[in-house]
This record gives structure tokens, C-alpha cells and sequence, in this order.
């Protein structure tokens, strides 16, 4: 049996913030750049502009066309398929509009996935893999394997994990983890 591997979806394979920073910006008149946009977690918003906010994440299409967020990512994993059973696990729950898009995006960039191994989920507790490697501390913290945390701006203070910064990194750490068998 083939050791596994969990990996979420946003900002790990598709860059969901330059789309939510240029929805922000539109619809609310501001101004931030991708790179503020990552950096800031709390936005001003009133709280019926932040139910619009929510209300636009949960347009039917909004996930579809979001970019490839590292190029290498489709090869590396298609590489790691070779030795690794591979789920993709997206904290879909968080925006419930999202799930057809998410689907969309998944079968045109990853085909190759079995479809079997895309997991729909809220918390990440409940994926029982080798490895899970994803954006966000909080569900590595709930994640029972181990958890490597995709660099981004806005974990750089979390050290409580390997960190990964490419899809480059990635392939390198599996590979020296294969050899060392």
C-alpha cells in the first residue's frame, strides 16, 4: 500500500488570493496590492459589505478560473502518483458555493485525480492520510499526520511545522523521503 498524501487547494495548487483581492478592490473600493492583500487578515468591513463579500465567494463560478498558483505543481504531483496515493482535500464547507467550481478547476488542471480521492470538507481533522500539506496552520494543527505547511505571508510567524515554499521543495522532500526506504 502506497503511503498518502492529503493536499488542499487554495493557495497550495490555485492562487484563490489574487481573485479575492481584485473582487475586494472592485466591489469596495480599495486599493491593495496581492502581495498587501496576503498580509491582511482583518479587512474593514461593515458587516453587511462582509456578507456581500461572502455573497460574491459564493457565486457559482468564482473558484473555476482561478489561476495555477506554482506551474510546477500539476507535474510534481503527477510524478508523486507514481508512489504516493494522492487526495485532494479543500475546506469547501467554509464557502458552500464553491463545490461545483472547486470540481471544475480540479478536473481541468488535475485529471488525473480519481475523483474518489477529492474530499469535500470543513475541518481537516477527518483526513486520515501520511501527509497533508496546506496553507493554513490551523488545519495542520487538527491534522493527524504530518503537516507541511505552503508558505505564505500570512503563516510566516507559524513555526511549528516543516515549511514548503514550491512545488520544487515538495518533489525534493518526497523524493529524499522514498530514498531514504
Amino acid at each position: 500500500m502506497k503511503p498518502s498524501i492529503a493536499i488542499d487547494m487554495d493557495q497550495v495548487l490555485a492562487d484563490f488570493y489574487s481573485k479575492l483581492c481584485d473582487t475586494y478592490n472592485k466591489n469596495f473600493g480599495a486599493n491593495f496590492t496581492k502581495d498587501e492583500f496576503l498580509l491582511t487578515t482583518q479587512r474593514d468591513l461593515s458587516q453587511e459589505d462582509a456578507k456581500k463579500f461572502f455573497a460574491l465567494l459564493n457565486e457559482p463560478d468564482f473558484f473555476r478560473d482561478l489561476a495555477v498558483l506554482d506551474p510546477d505543481c500539476i507535474e510534481v504531483i503527477k510524478g508523486l502518483q507514481e508512489h504516493f496515493e494522492i487526495y485532494i482535500a479543500t475546506a469547501a464547507m467554509d464557502v458552500p458555493g464553491s463545490f461545483n467550481a472547486k470540481y471544475d478547476w480540479l478536473m481541468e488542471h488535475l485529471p488525473f485525480i480519481k475523483t474518489q480521492n477529492i474530499v469535500f470538507c470543513g475541518n481537516k481533522a477527518v483526513i486520515h492520510t501520511d501527509f497533508l500539506i496546506d496553507d493554513s496552520p490551523r488545519q495542520l494543527e487538527a491534522f493527524s499526520g504530518t503537516g507541511l505547511l505552503y508558505s505564505m505571508p500570512y503563516n510566516a510567524a507559524e513555526d511549528g511545522y516543516k515549511r514548503v515554499h514550491n512545488w520544487r521543495e515538495i518533489q525534493g522532500y518526497f523524493m529524499e523521503l522514498l530514498a531514504k526506504k
